[in-house]
């Protein structure tokens, strides 16, 4: 946990670039990643063994890591199965946390989330682990179980939280969920400003995850374009 703790109360840059995106490349994310530390990044999320190798040749950055992968028509894919525990945790340098998602769906291999979170801990107890949630209930059931880091990572994304947005009533979500968590939380999820990313640290969040708004040109051009259009 030594590690992580440098991106206490700092930005976490996500650097990630799926197949069909335009960036898709480790060269490019590793060079990504090296910019946004240059930036002042304390941390950097990233996808796939290959990424996270990449990355870091380039940074010595304390790195969250997650393999998305996706099993027929299962709507979980942020690291859904041990297949993706094991080949984050058999890298020579290991992520210093692995993100899952820890929402309330059905996951590809039929495990609850409760069975699944008792078989990380069993084959690896002491690696730490970070919940990506969407509801308030399902934060506060991850941070029960023993999550070290709760997140807010999908809020808005899942049927459960359809039309559900971040920033609604002055964060109320992360408010509500700092009241009673045992863990740290990490705020995640469309917190696409520096304002917005201040306040949430304000609030008392662990530290603030941000993506596609820094590493994705195509959605920032399109923000550009749309208010054009608007």
């Amino acid at each position: 946990m030594s590690r992580i703790e440098q991106a206490k109360g700092k930005l976490i840059v996500s650097c990630q670039a799926l197949p069909e995106e335009p960036l898709h490349s480790s060269f490019i994310m590793g060079r990504m990643a090296k910019a946004a530390k240059e930036g002042g990044a304390s941390g950097i999320r990233a996808n796939t063994v290959e990424d996270i190798q990449e990355i870091q040749k380039e940074v010595d950055l304390p790195i969250i890591g997650i393999i998305k992968r996706q099993y027929g028509d299962n709507h979980v894919y942020i690291t859904p199965t041990m297949k993706e525990v094991d080949e984050l945790m058999a890298m020579e340098q290991r992520p210093d946390v692995i993100a899952v998602d820890a929402t309330c769906r059905q996951r590809p291999d039929n495990k609850t989330l409760d069975e699944f979170y008792a078989e990380i801990r069993a084959k690896y107890p002491d690696q730490p682990l970070m919940a990506d949630c969407a509801t308030l209930e399902e934060m506060r059931h991850a941070d029960d179980l023993g999550f070290d880091f709760i997140g807010t990572t999908l809020v808005g994304y899942t049927p459960e939280s359809e039309g559900d947005k971040i920033e609604t009533n002055d964060f109320e979500i992360i408010r509500e969920l700092l009241k009673t968590a045992k863990h740290p939380v990490i705020g995640e999820g469309n917190i696409d400003t520096p304002e917005k990313v201040k306040r949430v640290l304000d609030l008392g969040a662990y530290s603030v995850v941000v993506g596609s708004i820094i590493t994705r040109p195509q959605v920032i051009t399109r923000r550009f374009v749309e208010a054009i259009e608007d």
